[in-house]
């Protein structure tokens, strides 16, 4: 799957001209979605049937930081679907450096906050996410 690319704003930078972390978070998102997106499970289908997958929990470890106008290469990977649970994982380079690594865990809900399974309310998509799982 081709990574996703950030090209870094200034505005994204702080008062030492480095990338303020929260980016990071945002960044994930912005791979995360088009990632599903490229593997043909488009969030808004999600959405259409009134499926939300908000984040259960997420974390990272900076390595190295980035500045104004570098292109974060961000390369997504599904550690673990089980229909309910999504567990994915980033890595983000610049030129051969790898900047930060971070992980996000997502459940699926209805709009009344229930827990569903994608296996049982949306089979299709659970499969075709299910063929990117550890790759």
């Amino acid at each position: 799957m081709e990574p996703y690319i950030h090209n870094v704003k200034f505005y994204e930078t702080d008062k030492m001209s480095v990338t303020h972390h929260s980016n990071y978070i945002r960044w994930m998102e912005e791979a995360r979605i088009d990632f599903l997106m490229k593997a043909g499970c488009d969030y808004r289908l999600l959405e259409k049937e009134g499926i939300s997958s908000p984040v259960v929990s997420i974390g990272g470890k900076f390595i190295k930081a980035t500045t104004f106008s570098d292109d974060v290469v961000i390369s997504v990977k599904i550690r673990s679907f089980s229909g309910v649970r999504l567990e994915v994982e980033y890595e983000m380079s610049c030129g051969e450096d790898v900047v930060f690594r971070g992980e996000s865990c997502h459940c699926f809900v209805r709009d009344d906050m229930k827990v569903v399974n994608l296996k049982k309310v949306m089979p299709d998509y659970y499969e075709r996410l299910r063929e990117f799982c550890g790759k």
